[in-house]
């Protein structure tokens, strides 16, 4: 028979003490449910993140990736494909929208094993401390990647130094503490999901409140808050009326007409002179093998023109379905500078601000034949906000490599 529970000779109004925690929801089979959910949803977030980071092509040159001293984090780069041509919008809208959906449960979870973190001792053996120690660097390493991830999505950068490098470094101690917490963790989370829900195996305090919700209706609680972040969220990797739903994205519905699709970046914001933009002053300038060569706009349309039909995917997970895109094949642009093999391009814009002035593609990206110096879309001439006079764009590409406005390509080793 199980001896009865002595009441804490803690003060009661300490957060050390039991009875300060006094919520009877609390307890192994909450806290499991809610741990399963998020070995799953963490993984695949962790997954796709590093998808996202590979689909930049970090490892071409310096100019895609400035985090310093990856080292060995770097070992899963490799050259991003250009098939499925909707890939980064997948990849990158499950990412987004998971990780979004996933808010609730994450801090449901936190809730639940708050009293964890004011335990006294503070260890009682290694495996403890270990534990303890796990807890608090996947707590903090949890909250800085959320609330990145949503500041970034909603594209409030109010985090000092750039968003990626600090993305990336803060995922690996994040997921580094999720391995370490799951290893010690996964065994006794299985085995309380077996249990009966029943309150003897749900240690508690004789101080604990009167329930005013069952277990079930919690997790239903959590649920419907995940659901409602899902539905108000998603619509921004689609278009039509269900882009209409995310309420909660940065980008709404499109204005009508051909240019009417969605954008990060404005001409404006950019800092993009309509001077040098005229059709009198801009030049194309592509270097290659055998020297320079330079393109007016009008000399760019008498070449041999190719048409794509492609999305946009950008890295704050929204996106455009295909839009019908006209213009130069960069693997043309590199055969007129003496490259009959595309190779790898520098792109560089007249854009002033931002990140991304300059990009670079990967030679498989160059090859593809449906890549594109887009001249038009959808029929008309690209708008200022869309990249006039001409810009780049790829197949399964991030945004942000789909330069506009571009000045000078540089084709050949980087």
């Amino acid at each position: 028979m199980r001896a009865p529970r002595l009441p804490s000779s803690r003060a009661p109004w300490l957060p050390s003490s039991p009875g300060f925690w006094r919520s009877p929801v609390r307890g192994p089979w909450f806290t499991s449910v809610l741990g399963v959910v998020l070995l799953g949803g963490i993984t695949v977030l962790f997954v796709t993140g590093l998808l996202s980071y590979a689909a930049y092509n970090p490892d071409l040159a310096p100019v895609n990736d400035q985090t310093p001293d990856k080292g060995l984090l770097g070992f899963y780069l490799f050259a991003w494909p250009t098939d499925p041509p909707w890939l980064y919008r997948l990849t990158q809208g499950v990412h987004v929208t998971l990780g979004l959906t996933l808010i609730p449960v994450l801090l449901a979870k936190l809730w639940s094993v708050v009293p964890k973190l004011f335990e006294l001792p503070p260890a009682r053996s290694l495996a403890h401390a270990l534990e303890r120690l796990s807890l608090l660097l996947l707590v903090g390493g949890a909250l800085f990647e959320f609330v990145t991830g949503v500041l970034n999505v909603q594209l409030d950068y109010v985090f000092p130094g750039s968003f990626y490098p600090l993305h990336f470094y803060g995922a690996w101690v994040f997921f580094a503490a999720f391995v370490a917490h799951a290893v010690l963790k996964t065994p006794a989370a299985l085995r309380n999901l077996r249990r009966p829900r029943t309150e003897e195996n749900e240690p508690g305090s004789p101080s604990r409140a009167e329930p005013t919700v069952s277990r079930r209706g919690a997790l239903g609680l959590v649920g419907g808050g995940s659901l409602l972040l899902f539905g108000t969220t998603a619509g921004h990797s689609f278009d039509g009326p269900l882009r209409q739903t995310a309420v909660l994205a940065p980008h709404g519905g499109p204005e009508p007409g051909p240019g009417g699709f969605q954008i990060n970046k404005t001409a404006a914001y950019a800092g993009i002179d309509d001077r040098e933009t005229s059709a009198d002053a801009w030049r194309l300038v592509l270097v290659g093998r055998t020297g320079a060569v330079r393109l007016s706009r009008a000399e760019l349309e008498r070449l041999p023109s190719h048409s794509s039909a492609l999305p946009i995917a950008c890295v704050e997970g929204w996106s455009t379905s295909d839009q019908r895109w006209r213009g130069v094949r960069l693997r043309d642009l590199a055969a007129l500078v003496g490259h009959d093999e595309p190779p790898d391009v520098l792109v560089e814009s007249l854009q002033r601000h931002g990140a991304f002035r300059r990009a670079a593609l990967r030679a498989n990206q160059v090859a593809d034949p449906r890549s594109l110096l887009a001249l038009y879309v959808n029929g008309e001439a690209l708008t200022p906000d869309h990249g006039h006079p001409a810009r780049v764009i790829v197949p399964a590409a991030p945004g942000v490599l789909n330069t506009k406005w571009v000045a000078r390509m540089t084709f050949g080793d980087l």
